[in-house]
């Protein structure tokens, strides 16, 4: 599921950025670390790590004090699971851009991923509280994941940050998808349901979507649609814990 979360918000947190071209900076250099920063964000998106990899290292080695290839080359380490390195950039990228929201957010949702819950609390609020933050659905979810993975209690708080989350937008995947669990193991199943056709119509399924998508069903007495999702999951993400999960249920 991690790798998921970092995957849904690479394109939309890195592919915006733009790099400083003003007079001390070399436009050359500047615009050769663009071009290579795209490809690194668009290969990893894909899946493409190596290549995402190469491609990302020769943009640092054109503009070193960029924060958002800092940020990317972090994302890329979280995914080959190097949690030191990708501390070592989200810091980086952090000295460099202290003001940036995102920058704020990426960090805290880093640090609450390995457990460190109140630190990485702080720069998510420090990130919703910005003037500057346009975006505050990001933080105000991964703030609602940090409060749900810290304790059980918080679950009412981090609803409300998931809801405060889709008010800003609507179609908000990762939001929709936190609501959906979140109403499903409260066993409001119609309501778990109604999130569900929300994300169908704003995102494409992932293994975890698709593993309470069938519960969901299940749990409505819905066998047909149960087995859809079943069969989706088996076929789409084979590899997948959560089709595993399913195989090992069969063979039980």
């Amino acid at each position: 599921m991690k790798k998921q979360v970092i995957s849904c918000c690479l394109t939309a947190l890195f592919l915006t950025a733009c790099v400083d071209t003003s007079p001390t900076k070399d436009v050359t250099s500047a615009e050769k670390a663009l071009t290579y920063f795209n490809m690194g964000v668009r290969y990893m998106d894909m899946g493409e790590l190596k290549v995402a990899k190469d491609n990302l290292e020769k943009a640092l080695d054109w503009d070193s004090s960029n924060p958002d290839i800092h940020n990317a080359v972090a994302a890329l380490y979280e995914k080959i699971q190097e949690p030191e390195k990708a501390r070592s950039h989200y810091q980086r990228a952090l000295r460099l851009a202290p003001e940036n929201p995102q920058t704020q957010n990426n960090y805290g949702r880093f640090l609450c991923e390995t457990g460190s819950y109140a630190e990485g609390l702080q720069y998510l609020n420090v990130a919703l509280n910005m003037p500057l933050n346009n975006r505050r659905w990001f933080a105000l979810t991964n703030a609602g994941r940090c409060l749900i993975r810290q304790a059980q209690a918080q679950k009412p708080k981090a609803e409300a940050y998931f809801r405060e989350a889709l008010q800003l937008q609507p179609d908000y995947s990762p939001a929709l998808l936190e609501m959906m669990k979140l109403t499903y193991n409260d066993g409001k199943y119609m309501s778990a349901k109604a999130f569900l056709q929300r994300y169908q119509s704003a995102a494409q399924a992932t293994p975890d979507f698709l593993w309470y998508a069938m519960q969901i069903e299940e749990a409505l007495d819905h066998k047909n649609l149960a087995e859809q999702y079943k069969a989706s999951l088996l076929n789409d993400f084979p590899g997948s814990d959560e089709a595993r999960r399913v195989k090992t249920a069969i063979n039980d």
